[in-house]
């Protein structure tokens, strides 16, 4: 989860996130590298003396502000590309989940496992345990398999919802009357989200827990609720 004056993203907890963490951190350099040259060329045009009003055009100047942004943009379309593969349908998924939004709660269906199916409501502050978080505690978490292609399918049955799991690298609209489909590998851990589509008065008030667990752990937890 996020935490006080964080200045960078949370800390990757699946490996899709971990390469959006690396293809930031590359395009950021390059960021820096062109604001630093534009700021030299700016500082070096507004404090130098030298004129010269006979200089009609600068071929080599304009091959090089043509040839460079070229390269730029190649260095990082290719490993934004490769991530977009990655990012690709899963196949053949061990778990899917379908996770649909409501105003102002999650439900939460597995496919694979007959009968499970439950809603996921924010606990109220005044009903938190010692140690838990405000406005990211839910009273059912969505409890997967550590290390495990997971396939989550997203939909909502009143308005426009965003399922969002930051450190997941998740992402992905709840549109009602579609069905959208996102794939992640978590680690085990707890992981906290939000709804990231304003969709009314209590928008804020309907988080996301992903529990991953293992896989002993996620066959105990399907038995009770499935039977």
């Amino acid at each position: 989860m996020a935490h006080p004056s964080q200045l960078g993203f949370q800390d990757a907890a699946s490996p899709i996130m971990e390469e959006l963490l690396h293809f930031h951190d590359h395009a950021l350099m390059a960021v820096f590298l062109i604001s630093t040259l534009v700021l030299y060329i700016i500082t070096t045009m507004l404090t130098t003396k030298l004129t010269n009003t006979n200089a009609m055009d600068a071929q080599e100047i304009e091959m090089v502000w043509t040839i460079m942004p070229a390269i730029i943009l190649i260095v990082i379309a290719l490993p934004s590309l490769r991530i977009l593969y990655l990012m690709d349908e899963m196949s053949d998924p061990a778990v899917t989940v379908k996770a649909i939004g409501h105003q102002w709660y999650w439900s939460y269906e597995y496919n694979d496992y007959a009968d499970i199916a439950f809603d996921s409501y924010m606990i109220p502050s005044s009903e938190l345990s010692p140690g838990e978080f405000r406005l990211l505690e839910v009273d059912n978490r969505m409890v997967v398999p550590m290390e495990t292609s997971i396939r989550v399918l997203v939909s909502a049955e009143d308005v426009l919802h965003s399922w969002a799991v930051p450190s997941l690298g998740i992402k992905i609209d709840a549109i009602p009357g579609r069905l959208n489909q996102t794939s992640f590998i978590a680690r085990p851990g707890i992981f906290y989200g939000q709804c990231s589509e304003i969709c009314g008065a209590n928008h804020s008030f309907m988080p996301i827990v992903v529990e991953s667990a293992s896989r002993p752990d996620f066959f105990s937890w399907t038995l009770p609720i499935s039977s």
